[in-house]
């Protein structure tokens, strides 16, 4: 960046507001993530060995997510949570608007729609696994827990990893559609510096290579951790 740049994002204190907006980006993609796998694995669940009714639930659910835009999502839990809200405090007390906060709407839309995906990759790593593996584990009376604690969950994780990464990189870039709540991310903190400094180049390009500062790190984190999953396994 320029020296100009530089200036700007220096005074005021701007350049420490980019970073804990940059902390709180992180944050809301974090949470939204670890929701997402819960969710995901569930729906993997019950997409792999749940009845019709339940299958056909789970095949919806992952229809119906990955289908609607990530930003109306986001609108429809913080507008329909804060009504909902509003609608049970007006059952015990006088009418008022109750919101939702920003990060917990903004978090919960991100896990949901991560969940989507997820599910997917679970799914399909499951389906990658060596068949004989399990056959032999329950040949030799190995509990279901058990079989899955040691076998079956390493495993998945193993052939999930990248498809897992992928989706991570999507709950970031998500995470700058929360600001639309009223949170203050790193994208939003951008245009309140740009606005109130006028340079927006200098605020939004410092977004940018914050966001790729992040992303790489996660990236070789995710590669990190994919290499550990496939120690001692033999690459075709």
């Amino acid at each position: 960046m320029s020296t100009l740049s530089l200036m700007s994002l220096g005074s005021d204190g701007w350049g420490l507001a980019m970073l804990v907006a940059a902390g709180v980006t992180l944050s809301v993609a974090s949470c939204g993530f670890l929701l997402g796998s819960v969710i995901g694995g569930l729906v993997a669940w019950v997409k792999l060995s749940g009845g019709a009714v339940a299958r056909a639930a789970a095949d919806a659910y992952t229809t119906i997510l990955r289908g609607i835009p990530d930003l109306l999502i986001i609108y429809l839990f913080y507008f329909g949570g804060s009504a909902l809200l509003s609608s049970i405090a007006g059952l015990f007390g006088p009418g008022g608007f109750v919101g939702v906060s920003g990060f917990a709407a903004g978090a919960t839309a991100i896990g949901i729609i991560s969940g989507a995906y997820q599910s997917e990759v679970f799914r399909g790593a499951y389906t990658a696994l060596n068949r004989g593996e399990i056959e032999a584990a329950k040949s030799v009376g190995m509990h279901r827990a058990l079989m899955f604690r040691r076998i079956i969950a390493p495993q998945v994780l193993r052939y999930a990893i990248p498809g897992l990464g992928n989706v991570w990189q999507l709950a970031l870039k998500e995470s700058a559609l929360v600001s639309v709540t009223g949170l203050v991310e790193l994208l939003r903190q951008s245009a309140i510096g740009a606005g109130s400094t006028r340079e927006p180049f200098s605020f939004y390009l410092a977004a940018a290579v914050l966001y790729l500062a992040i992303t790489t790190v996660s990236s070789w984190g995710f590669r990190r951790a994919e290499s550990y999953a496939m120690r001692g396994v033999r690459r075709a």
